[in-house]
């Protein structure tokens, strides 16, 4: 039995990679956004557009995989459950007095691993 599986370790490294990236992408659109409107809609708008430069790059960056359609219909189901919990764990993070310019910081904490499991799901498929 293998104890280090080489090929999930590397679609895991691929993943945080990408993660970043697509964290990098959601965060500075927050930023920038917030100045002009309320912090849950721009949070929103950040997250719809990373999400469109996560897919691609995750189909062939961390999978390497072709972007169908199908893969991005189930991949669109692991990011609203994601989207859910991001949305509320913000919500929380705030109620608990983090300020808004680091709330989502410890949401990416706890988000990016569940939305991992829940996206190799689906390009295993």
């Amino acid at each position: 039995m293998e104890i280090f599986n080489k090929k999930l370790f590397g679609q895991a490294i691929r993943f945080c990679i990408v993660g970043v990236m697509a964290v990098a992408i959601h965060y500075a659109i927050y930023l920038l956004l917030k100045q002009w409107m309320v912090h849950v809609v721009a949070f929103a708008i950040g997250y719809f557009i990373s999400f469109i430069a996560n897919f691609f790059m995750t189909a062939k960056f961390t999978f390497k995989k072709d972007a169908t359609t199908k893969k991005g219909v189930g991949f669109l189901g692991a990011h609203i459950i994601n989207f859910i919990l991001q949305t509320s764990l913000l919500q929380l993070f705030l109620w608990l007095g983090v300020n808004e310019n680091f709330a989502p910081i410890p949401v990416y904490c706890i988000a990016v691993p569940v939305n991992f499991m829940l996206v190799r799901f689906v390009f295993r498929k």
